[in-house]
């Protein structure tokens, strides 16, 4: 199976952008469904967003709609989530994580392959 590994994450004032990126190394990316998520201190990890195998589809959070973009790489074995318009509660530790299935699932036990994530802050 894949391995992931999250970079790009970072300190950002409000208002401000970031881009991360999850890199796949082993397996046969193009036949995952991939997803980040999100945990901020003291509280569950959280479902953002996530593609399907072809990237013809995506699935956003509500709280992320119209600010975030997640994107695909299959060439690259890459995803990408570009964040806008960085908000405070937008600080956590961001996570990709990978599942065979075709469905875009929001439930963390759904994934079988986690990243170890990448901090990212945003100060106000």
């Amino acid at each position: 199976q894949v391995q992931l590994v999250e970079s790009g994450g970072g300190l950002v004032e409000a208002g401000g952008s970031l881009r991360l990126a999850c890199a796949a190394s082993g397996g046969t990316f193009s036949g995952y469904t991939m997803s980040w998520f999100r945990q901020a201190p003291g509280k569950d990890r959280d479902f953002v967003v996530g593609i399907s195998y072809s990237g013809g589809r995506t699935r956003y959070a509500d709280s992320v709609k119209g600010r975030f973009i997640m994107s695909r790489d299959n060439a690259k074995k890459t995803v990408y989530l570009q964040m806008h318009s960085l908000k405070s509660a937008d600080t956590a530790v961001y996570h990709c994580a990978a599942r065979t299935g075709l469905q875009i699932m929001e439930t963390e036990n759904e994934y079988t392959v986690w990243g170890q994530g990448t901090p990212v802050t945003v100060s106000s």
